[in-house]
C-alpha cells in the first residue's frame, strides 16, 4: 500500500454521540482511524459483536463480580476458627479481619480504574484475577492474624477489578435501550456474593476448616482465570481503534495515522490525569458526590444488619452453626425479586423515548415507579427486622423484612449505578469506581460499630435509627429526576 494513500479502513465516518467527549475530539484528517463504514456494520465494533459473543464477555465479568464480593463474607463462619489458631480473643479483631477486604475494595478502583481508561480493560481483568488467586492461596498459608490480614487486604484491593470495571465493559457493548437489562445482572455480584459467602462458608468450614475456604476462593478464582483469558477480549474503542492505528502504522510507514479518540494531551499528562479522575469525580461533580454517599450509607447498614444475624438466628432461634448461614437468604431472596423488577423495568422509559423520536437523557434511569418503592423498601424492612427479633417473633418475620431491605437495596444500587454509567458514559469506570471507593468504606468501617450500636439501643430501635436515617435520604433519587439534568448541565468537570 502506498504510504501517503490513506486505508479505506480508516476513513472519517461521524463519531457517535456516546462516545463525544472533550478528551477525544480531534480534528478529522485522512489518517484519522475509526470503525470501518458502514459503521453499524464494522466486526470490529464491540457493539456490532453477535449476542453470543457480548453474553459470553458478560458473563464471565458478571461470575468475577459475584466471585470476588464472595470472598469477602465467606470466611465469616471460620473466623472463631482462625482467633483460636492465632491465640486471640480479640472481637474487634475478629470484625475487621472480615472487613478489612473490603477496605481493599474501598482502594482498588482508585488505581484500577485510571488504568483500565488509560491502558484497556482486559489486561487490568487478567492481571487482577491472577493476583485475586496469588492472595487467596497466601491467606490460606498465613501464619499469623497480621499476616491473614494483610494478605486479605490485597486479596480485596486486586479482586474489585470486575466490580470497578463491569460497568464500563457493559458500555462499552449494549446499546444504552438494552444498558439496563445487562447491568441488573453484573450487580448481582457486589450483593449477591456477601449473601451466598457465609452460607457456603458455614458448611465448609463445618466439614474441613478455615483455611479450606481460601484454597476453595482460589481453585475457583485460577479456573476462572484461565477462562477470562480466552473468552473475554479488550472492549474498550479508545484501545481498539489505537491498537488498528498501530497496525496501519507498521503496514504502511506512514507514522501520520492515528485513532480518533487517542488524546492529545501528553501520554505522562493522561495517566496522571486518569489516575486523579475518580477522587475528582467524587468530590467536585455533585452528582457522583450525593449518589455515591446515599449508596454508602445504605451499603453501610446493610452490613451493619448483617453483623447481627449470627447473634440473632443462634442466639434467639436456636439456628445451627451452618444452619445460621442460611439467614442471609432472605436478604438475597429480596434482591432476586428486585434484580427482576429492574431488569424488566429500567430500559421501559429508555425504549418509549426512542420509540417516540425523542432524546433519552441519564436521568431517564431514575424513574419514579423504581425509586420510590425502592427508597421506601430500606427502611420498612429495616423496621420489621428490628421490632419483630426484639419481640422475638417468629424467624421468617425477620427474614420477610431482610427480604424486603434486599429489594429495596438492588432497586436503588441499579438505578443509580445505571445512572451514572449514562451520564458519564466514556468515563463509566471511573465513575462507578468513585462510588464503589465510598460504598466499601462505610461497608468496612461502620460493622465495626454497629454491635455497639445495638448494645446501647437494643435490636429494636438500633435498626429504627437506620430507618429513619434510611427514610431522610430517600428524597435523593426521586429528586434527581426532576432536577438531576439541570445539575449534570451546568455543574460540569474537566475530566
Amino acid at each position: 500500500m502506498d504510504a501517503k494513500s490513506p486505508d479505506p479502513e480508516a476513513q472519517s465516518v461521524k463519531l457517535p454521540d456516546e462516545k463525544v467527549n472533550e478528551e477525544h475530539t480531534a480534528h478529522t484528517s485522512e489518517y484519522d482511524v475509526f470503525w470501518a463504514e458502514p459503521e453499524n456494520e464494522d466486526p470490529e465494533k464491540p457493539m456490532n459483536w453477535s449476542s453470543t459473543r457480548k453474553w459470553t464477555i458478560i458473563g464471565m465479568v458478571s461470575f468475577i463480580t459475584f466471585l470476588t464480593p464472595l470472598a469477602s463474607s465467606m470466611f465469616a463462619p471460620g473466623i472463631s476458627q482462625a482467633l483460636e489458631d492465632f491465640d486471640s480473643t480479640s472481637n474487634m479483631l475478629a470484625t475487621f479481619v472480615v472487613s478489612v477486604y473490603v477496605l481493599g475494595f474501598a482502594f482498588g478502583p482508585l488505581i484500577i480504574a485510571p488504568f483500565s481508561e488509560y491502558s484497556g480493560r482486559a489486561w487490568v481483568y487478567n492481571v487482577c484475577n491472577v493476583l485475586f488467586v496469588i492472595f487467596n492461596i497466601a491467606s490460606a498459608l498465613a501464619p499469623n492474624m497480621a499476616s491473614l490480614i494483610i494478605f486479605r487486604f490485597l486479596d480485596g484491593f486486586a479482586g474489585v477489578a470486575a466490580v470497578t470495571c463491569g460497568s464500563g465493559t457493559i458500555a462499552d457493548l449494549v446499546p444504552r435501550e438494552k444498558r439496563g437489562q445487562a447491568m441488573a445482572i453484573w450487580s448481582l455480584g457486589p450483593l449477591f456474593g456477601p449473601i451466598i459467602g457465609p452460607v457456603v462458608g458455614g458448611f465448609l468450614v463445618e466439614a474441613t476448616n478455615w483455611r479450606w475456604v481460601f484454597w476453595v476462593l482460589a481453585i475457583a478464582g485460577g479456573v476462572a482465570s484461565i477462562v477470562f483469558f480466552f473468552a473475554v477480549p479488550e472492549t474498550y474503542a479508545p484501545i481498539i481503534l489505537e491498537r488498528k492505528a498501530a497496525r496501519l502504522r507498521k503496514s504502511t510507514g506512514n507514522t501520520a495515522y492515528k485513532s480518533r479518540l487517542q488524546s492529545d494531551i501528553p501520554p505522562k499528562q493522561l495517566f496522571i490525569r486518569s489516575l486523579i479522575r475518580p477522587s475528582k469525580m467524587l468530590v467536585l461533580s455533585p452528582i457522583v458526590a450525593l449518589m455515591s454517599t446515599y449508596i454508602a450509607v445504605l451499603y453501610g447498614f446493610l452490613y451493619i444488619l448483617f453483623t447481627t444475624f449470627t447473634i440473632v438466628f443462634e442466639g434467639q432461634y436456636d439456628f445451627s452453626a451452618s444452619a445460621s448461614g442460611l439467614s442471609f437468604l432472605g436478604s438475597g431472596v429480596g434482591m432476586l425479586l428486585g434484580i427482576a423488577c429492574v431488569g424488566t423495568l429500567s430500559d421501559r422509559k429508555i425504549r418509549i423515548k426512542l420509540e417516540r423520536k425523542e432524546t433519552p437523557i441519564p436521568e431517564d434511569r431514575l424513574p419514579m415507579y423504581l425509586t420510590i418503592p425502592g427508597s421506601l423498601a430500606i427502611p420498612a424492612g429495616l423496621f420489621i427486622y428490628g421490632w419483630s427479633t426484639d419481640k422475638m417473633v417468629h424467624w421468617i418475620v425477620p427474614e420477610i423484612g431482610n427480604a424486603v431491605t434486599g429489594f429495596g437495596m438492588i432497586n436503588i444500587l441499579m438505578c443509580v449505578q445505571t445512572y451514572l454509567v449514562d451520564a458519564f458514559l466514556a468515563h463509566a469506570a471511573s465513575a462507578v469506581a468513585a462510588c464503589t471507593v465510598l460504598r466499601s468504606l462505610l461497608g468496612a468501617l461502620l460493622p465495626l460499630c454497629g454491635l455497639q450500636l445495638y448494645e446501647k439501643l437494643g435490636l429494636g430501635w438500633g435498626n429504627s435509627l437506620l430507618a429513619f436515617l434510611a427514610l431522610v435520604m430517600a428524597p435523593i433519587p426521586i429528586l434527581f429526576e426532576t432536577w438531576g439534568e439541570r445539575l449534570r448541565t451546568k455543574w460540569t468537570i474537566d475530566l
